[in-house]
């Protein structure tokens, strides 16, 4: 009993943080489509974000702390469940018993990981030399520029584009599974699925949308 108690645990733990995350993407998209749409107020929400002690110290330590957990347990649950199968092939059809997102929630999990790493080096690093490296005095009109200057090599519009993608399918299955995890299985289960579908198509979507965006229409 305790060891399945143990696993179930493991399972809520992984389920919520990756609500949390799911929190986090979004507020993300909000600031970032502005950089599409209002420039300004996307200087303003960046600086805010930037600058903000809350934010900085409180704030992102959580997100980090967040996503170290979601994908230390989705990696740890992955090795366990591999070693319990102990005929693996015999009586496992996995085009037959599961769709091909739901097997493959490790691989598209890594990837969108090796995406943060990337997305970090190429903001979060930026910001951690710019403010506290370089020391530069703060313009709190920089952002957008800057935002736009990370997209206009093709190659990273690409990546970009192709990590949304997977995050996408990340998304699809792991969106959804995440309330069964927390036994969220009544009348309202239709249309929590249908949300998160909605959900995991449309926010990978707009942030790739932003990208080629700015590739398209760089600044001079």
């Amino acid at each position: 009993m305790s060891i399945i108690s143990s696993s179930i645990a493991r399972k809520v733990v992984m389920a919520l943080s990756g609500l949390f995350l799911v929190v986090f993407l979004a507020q993300h998209f909000t600031i970032n489509i502005t950089s599409v749409i209002a420039p300004d107020t996307f200087n303003e929400w960046s600086h805010f974000m930037g600058y903000n002690p809350l934010v900085q110290f409180v704030l992102q330590p959580i997100l980090i702390g967040g996503v170290i957990v979601h994908f230390a347990m989705g990696i740890y649950l992955e090795i366990k469940n591999n070693k319990a199968r102990r005929v693996k092939y015999a009586k496992y059809n996995g085009g037959a018993n599961a769709p091909w997102v739901s097997r493959n929630m490790i691989y598209t999990g890594l990837v969108v990981l090796a995406f943060l790493g990337l997305h970090m080096y190429d903001f979060w690093a930026h910001e951690i030399a710019y403010k506290f490296i370089n020391a530069v005095p703060e313009d709190a009109t920089r952002y957008h520029a800057e935002t736009v200057h990370k997209f206009e090599p093709i190659w990273r519009v690409v990546l970009y584009v192709i990590s949304f993608g997977l995050l996408a399918l990340h998304l699809l299955h792991g969106f959804a599974s995440s309330f069964q995890t927390m036994g969220v299985n009544n009348k309202y289960s239709p249309a929590i699925n249908t949300v998160t579908k909605i959900y995991a198509i449309a926010i990978p979507a707009g942030f790739a949308f932003i990208a080629i965006y700015h590739h398209l229409n760089p600044i001079h």
